[in-house]
């Protein structure tokens, strides 16, 4: 199995953003949701109308530690979420995401796969799965802040060398290191 990479360059996000936010709103928010807030698919997929509409937090029980979270919704894509919402006309207790084959489910995680999957196709990127808006964010959020040990908060993570791992900060350091070496 390979390691999923986040997406490192920033124009290639912004290219990624534009392109779905004129083609498929859906897909745009499920993109901006995951690299703004950095929960995995699961929880994204999980969330329910009611439980972003016009809220400054999400407020969310993770699927796969069971713990709680708080994660700020930035004020840009609280519109978002909002203008979706509107246009899409979902009630409160609507998957945010939800399914037109199985009208009570969201969609699958196989579905945002193949998402993301003709996203790294179009875009040419490599190792690219679920967890790569997650990582996005995380390395992101790294290279704006330097700060490994929050992120290794929001992430859960129990040591720093988990997360730069995760994020994808150890192997460039490794590839950098390399690249350079000579005798």
């Amino acid at each position: 199995m390979n390691t999923v990479q986040p997406i490192r360059d920033l124009d290639v996000i912004h290219a990624i953003q534009e392109d779905l936010k004129n083609t498929n709103y859906r897909n745009y928010l499920i993109f901006e949701i995951g690299i703004y807030i950095g929960i995995r698919i699961s929880d994204i997929l999980n969330i329910k109308v009611k439980d972003v509409k016009n809220r400054d937090n999400l407020k969310l029980r993770e699927i796969k530690t069971g713990k709680e979270k708080l994660m700020p919704i930035q004020p840009h894509l609280k519109k978002e979420i909002n203008k979706y919402i509107e246009d899409v006309e979902l009630n409160d207790y609507d998957y945010l995401f939800k399914s037109r084959k199985r009208k009570t489910k969201p969609i699958t995680r196989v579905q945002a796969y193949n998402i993301l999957r003709k996203i790294a196709k179009k875009y040419k990127l490599e190792n690219i799965g679920t967890h790569t808006l997650r990582k996005t964010f995380g390395y992101h959020f790294y290279k704006n802040t330097n700060d490994v040990a929050l992120l290794m908060t929001i992430f859960n993570h129990s040591d720093p060398s988990i997360t730069l791992r995760y994020i994808g900060i150890e192997q460039d350091n490794v590839n950098k290191s390399l690249k350079n070496f000579k005798y």
